[in-house]
């Protein structure tokens, strides 16, 4: 399927949903991503689902969230707690 389709297919989707925020194809791409980082996913298997051949392209194309940040604060604490 040419990617022109698939975009126009997200618009149309977009549009009849109501959503009216500049996204794309990628945009999905991304915040899928960022919801398996957030879920705890090693981001080797990550580089694989995304089919990078880097793990550095991984790292920058993830966002941290709020959630996933709280998630990194708290397993810090519970390393720190003994020490």
């Amino acid at each position: 399927m040419p990617r022109s389709r698939v975009q126009g297919a997200f618009r149309e989707a977009l549009k009849e949903s109501g959503i009216h925020t500049q996204a794309s194809v990628h945009t999905l791409r991304h915040s899928w991503a960022t919801h398996l980082r957030e879920a705890g996913v090693n981001l080797r298997l990550m580089q694989a689902y995304l089919g990078h051949r880097s793990p550095t392209t991984t790292s920058v194309y993830t966002h941290l969230t709020a959630r996933a940040e709280h998630l990194g604060a708290d397993a810090i604490n519970r390393l720190m707690e003994d020490l």
